[in-house]
Formats: structure tokens, sequence, C-alpha cells
């Protein structure tokens, strides 16, 4: 019979112990030690917790979504468009890029045909904003934009009182940007990107994204060859920025009930709140909504709850200039930080002392 090595046995124990004990540790050690690429900023009750480079710009990625959201919660409960009405996968298809997305356009419809949503190969437009959220599938968001109207999702800025926040603007549309025409040197080609002014930059990317809406020959024109890392990185630096404060703040709005009316706040619910949908959560959770996002370099996540005590939380946090490496571990820690974040209060005081 062969002999165990238990002290072998022991160290792998330990190690998958050590790892599922302190996941939400591990993430608050790496914001204290890489304050330069982190930005944090929490608050109990109205109550500020912890903050860390709380004014500082940074990329948001896909977080942008909650302002789709909320533009669509606005009209839904006005009637100027209705969550019932039937979207063809076919209209959603015209803002799908491949191999852009990591897949989660694809993997929504597989989701929705799972819970038999499908009807003649359409879906309600309510669950074209729900997946836009819990899959963060770009094609509906850049498909919402369009039903909306950019104009009326980039107002909902100065309504909600926030005043450092670039342009929002398409997220596929934008990688048209950064297709080589003719195989320039590339290098000559992010210079020339970077000389463009913010309205220029955003002029391109509004008409690519009207341009897709209506000429089904632009997709099969995209290069994906032309997305080298650099240009990626440029493409992730130029995304559209804000503040961990400043989400923070439309976190406390989601959160209190009070800014918008029943309706809109309903709308909102049905499609920000998906975690309190699961029963287990529902127990201690009277409402909580999140957003986050990511590139290869960033990873940002904006998260409100209100327990079933009434305890109310709102938390952002956002990291910019990662390592693949440090963006992957990242990702698997942010779960058990968050639940230790909404609900433990010791971990909360551990927070402030580690990062103000």
């Amino acid at each position: 019979m062969k002999k165990i090595n238990l002290f072998f046995v022991f160290f792998i124990v330990f190690c998958f112990y050590s790892k599922a004990q302190t996941a939400d540790d591990s993430l608050l050690n790496f914001i204290a030690t890489h304050k330069s690429n982190s930005s944090i900023y929490l608050l109990q009750n109205d109550t500020l917790v912890a903050h860390l480079n709380e004014n500082k710009m940074m990329p948001l990625a896909s977080t942008v979504k909650i302002f789709v959201a909320i533009e669509f919660a606005k009209q839904v409960a006005k009637q100027i468009i209705s969550e019932a009405d039937m979207v063809a996968l076919t209209d959603l298809e015209k803002y799908y890029l491949p191999n852009t997305d990591g897949n989660a356009h694809p993997n929504w419809i597989t989701y929705e045909k799972k819970l038999g949503h499908l009807i003649n190969d359409s879906v309600q437009l309510l669950d074209v904003a729900r997946g836009m959220i819990m899959f963060s599938s770009n094609a509906n968001t850049e498909f919402l934009m369009e039903v909306l109207g950019i104009d009326n999702i980039k107002n909902n800025i100065a309504l909600l009182g926030i005043k450092n926040h670039t342009a929002i603007f398409p997220l596929v549309a934008s990688l048209f940007m950064y297709q080589n025409p003719k195989n320039k040197n590339e290098d000559k080609v992010l210079k020339g990107i970077n000389r463009l002014s913010d309205e220029q930059y955003c002029r391109f990317i509004y008409d690519m994204h009207k341009a897709l809406t209506f000429d089904t020959l632009l997709k099969s024109k995209f290069r994906p060859q032309d997305l080298s890392m650099k240009m990626q990185k440029m493409w992730s630096d130029k995304l559209p920025s804000s503040t961990t404060k400043e989400y923070v703040r439309i976190c406390t709005i989601l959160n209190n009930r009070a800014f918008f009316d029943e309706d809109t706040y309903a709308v909102l619910s049905s499609v920000l709140e998906t975690l309190t949908e699961n029963p287990a959560n529902k127990k201690w959770l009277k409402h909580a909504g999140t957003k986050g996002g990511s590139t290869a370099w960033v990873l940002t996540k904006a998260l409100y709850a209100t327990t079933q005590q009434g305890n109310k939380i709102e938390i952002a946090y956002f990291f910019n200039n990662l390592t693949l490496q440090q963006n992957n571990m990242l990702q698997g820690w942010m779960n058990s930080f968050e639940i230790a974040l909404l609900s433990d209060n010791n971990f909360r005081k551990k927070v402030a002392l580690q990062v103000n």
C-alpha cells in the first residue's frame, strides 16, 4: 500500500481553507497595498465609513450602464416605452461584435431560452434591460441607447447632481475607432486618436453607433486583429470615467427610494436588483442592487443594499492599471468582500482602519 504524505494533505487542506476564509481580507489587503491603483468609498446609514482616492477619475467600463438602466426605468414609468414590447434578436444582433464581450451576449440568449422567454426569436424589452445588467451584454446596451436616446441618458448626469463624469458613449461603437486604416504604423494611429478632442472622439462614436443601426455590412468590416494590446489599452483608458464618490451618490439615490417616483423605482428594482430574487438573499436583504465592469486593466463595482433590519450600505470600489493576474485574483475575491461589507460591522471597521 502506497504511503500517504500527511504533510502534503494537510498543506492542501490548509491552503484551501485559508483561501476560502480570507478572500475578503485578500481584496482589502490589495487595496491597502496598491493605493495608487485603487479607489473606494463606503457609506453606512449616510455616514462615511471608508474612503481612498474617492475623487480620482477612473474608467468605469460596464458600471456606466447604471445610467442606461435609470433612463429605461424613467421612460417605462412615464409610459414613453413599454417594458412588454417584444424585441427581435436580429435587432440586437446589429450591435453584437463576436469575441469582444466575453460571450456575455450569447450567454444571455442561452439564459432566456432556458427560461422560455423567447417567442418567435423575440424577447421582452424588460428582459433586454435585465440582460444588460445581469450579463453585461454590450449589444443590449447599445440597442437600449438607440431606443432611449443617448442624450436622454447623458442628461441624467446633471439630474442626479453628478459633477465629475466624462461623456457617456456606446461601448461597441467605440471599438471601431481602433481600426487601423491601410495598416498604418500603430503608434501613429494611436497618436492620431490622442489628438482628437473629447467632442471629436465622441462624435465619431455616435456616428458609428447610428451606422450600426442601419448599415448591415458595417460589422463585416470590423477587424478584431486590429485590437492589439496597445489599442485596447488606449480604448480602456478613454472609456467613460467618474469617481467612487460620485457612484456612491448614485447608489444612495437608488437605495433611499426618495429621489424618483415609486413607479420608476419599481422598474429599477426589476432591472438592477436581481440579487434579492434569490430566496436566500431575500432572508437578510430588503433590496440590493449592483453593477460591475471590467477590461483587461480595469475592474469596477457599485453596490447598494438595505438589510431587513434597515441597515443601509452604499459602496463603490474601482481599480485601474491592473495586471491580468491581479484582475483575475480580484474578481475571485469580490463576492466574499461584498458579503463581508454588507453583513459584518467588524469587517467594515477593518476596512476603515486599513484604507482611511
